[in-house]
């Protein structure tokens, strides 16, 4: 009988002097705390809440209760600052529960935030654009750099540098990827492409026509093949130009850029570091001519 009542009194109850007091002097206490007590996190890295997914986790937790606690800090009012968790804190408002397990952290401005970032960005609902503010929020107001946030949140740099390369991507493309229009993969084969117009071009392609990400990599590929053709391809990738290039370069001790389309018209761009440089490639012409 004495078990039963123990666990009727909450989780509190089974842990030894697990009180908040004692929370200021711990790197983490866990108990049960008054809903009425916890204020949201202002540094809530997630911005939205879907609803229904809300109302299935209320009734998970009506169900079988809170399985995983919320994160806390002790504030100097008395009340507890939410860390992690703010998904379950929610569901659990919404079906009137009073009281909720939580572990009370000690922990400063910055580690509230670098704890509440690390925590969402691997949650595995996030979408992409989500996840890649996090990194960015992580990196420039934890001051962590790429190889000690991959160490952080376990992920390779190169993932952590795909995802922040969203973020330069045209604010429609990333409002279609949070509202998950296009996957990961297409977005990855958007960035590839140098100019928002031609990355918006081709998000609307992928949508019209609902292409998978090996098609939008195939169109992509075709589209910037076609562009080289009519811009004109670099004379160093064809080997039959490659003399030429080499030759010029050394006549006028200058780096030469040779660019031929297929319909035989292109151009020739000399390099100068200077005045001076110009003056005598201009000499060099001169000569020639003469």
């Amino acid at each position: 009988m004495a078990k039963k009542n123990a666990l009727g009194r909450g989780l509190g109850a089974l842990i030894e002097d697990a009180s908040p007091e004692r929370a200021q002097n711990n790197v983490s206490v866990i108990n049960e705390i008054s809903v009425s007590k916890i204020v949201a996190n202002p540094w809530q890295p997630r911005t939205i809440f879907d609803e229904q997914a809300l109302d299935e986790l209320a009734d998970s937790i009506k169900e079988i209760g809170i399985i995983q606690p919320v994160t806390v800090r002790l504030m100097e009012d008395g009340n507890f600052q939410l860390i992690t968790g703010e998904r379950r804190f929610r569901a659990s408002v919404k079906i009137g529960l009073k009281t909720i397990p939580a572990y009370i952290r000690s922990a400063d401005d910055v580690n509230m935030l670098e704890m509440a970032l690390i925590e969402n960005v691997q949650r595995e609902d996030l979408d992409a654009i989500e996840e890649a503010i996090g990194y960015q929020r992580l990196i420039e107001e934890c001051k962590l750099t790429q190889e000690t946030l991959s160490e952080r949140v376990g992920k390779k740099r190169s993932t952590i540098s795909n995802y922040l390369r969203l973020l330069k991507l045209p604010a429609e493309i990333q409002l279609g990827i949070r509202e998950r229009k296009i996957s990961m993969g297409h977005a990855k084969t958007l960035v590839t492409l140098e100019d928002p117009i031609s990355q918006l071009s081709v998000y609307n392609k992928i949508i019209k026509s609902e292409l998978s990400v090996r098609k939008a990599e195939d169109f992509v590929r075709n589209m910037q093949l076609e562009t080289s053709r009519t811009d004109g391809a670099p004379a160093e990738n064809n080997l039959q130009y490659k003399d030429l290039q080499e030759h010029l370069a050394k006549q006028f001790g200058a780096n030469v850029d040779f660019r031929r389309s297929n319909k035989g018209e292109g151009k020739i761009v000399i390099s100068f570091k200077s005045d001076e440089d110009l003056e005598r490639i201009i000499a060099i012409l001169d000569k020639l001519n003469a």
